[in-house]
């Protein structure tokens, strides 16, 4: 089956296949780790979807993106890490200390895995989706409000 195409009548790949590609590209741990957390991701929330973003000439693979009313998280890799960025994780409670990067920001925060490292699985899918339901607050706020004006 062929996939819709782009404005330059070019045919696009599925995220769900550019993600795959980007993690057997990358191969070794940084492929395993980026797997796993997607999984963990996609068991947290059956529903979340599958984007990639910011796809450019220095980086054609682009971000691999999760969302669900929203950003999620977005799930970069480095030479050194593997980073899972939470685009509203400063408004989230982190009881067991995941976030271990971007603290310093109003807005994000991030978990950076290191070539060993190991994730609390339990902890990331709870923290995944206490993202999302943020997200689905704000979403039917923002759609209160809209109703609210036009009423």
């Amino acid at each position: 089956m062929a996939e819709p195409g782009n404005e330059d009548g070019m045919a696009e790949e599925s995220p769900a296949r550019l993600i795959d590609a980007k993690i057997m590209a990358l191969g070794g741990w940084r492929g395993e780790v980026l797997a796993r957390m997607r999984h963990l991701i996609r068991e947290a929330d059956p529903d979340m979807v599958e984007a990639v973003k910011w796809r450019k000439p220095t980086n054609p693979a682009g971000v691999p993106v999760w969302e669900h009313d929203g950003i999620v998280c977005t799930g970069e890799t480095y030479k050194d890490k593997v980073k899972l960025t939470f685009v509203r994780g400063a408004e989230l409670d982190d009881p067991t200390g995941l976030f271990n990067s971007s603290l310093e920001g109003n807005t994000r925060r991030a978990i950076d895995i290191f070539d060993g490292g190991e994730i609390d699985a339990a902890a990331f899918k709870a923290l995944v989706r206490a993202a999302v339901t943020l997200n689905a607050d704000k979403h039917v706020k923002s759609r209160s409000a809209r109703k609210a004006k036009g009423a």
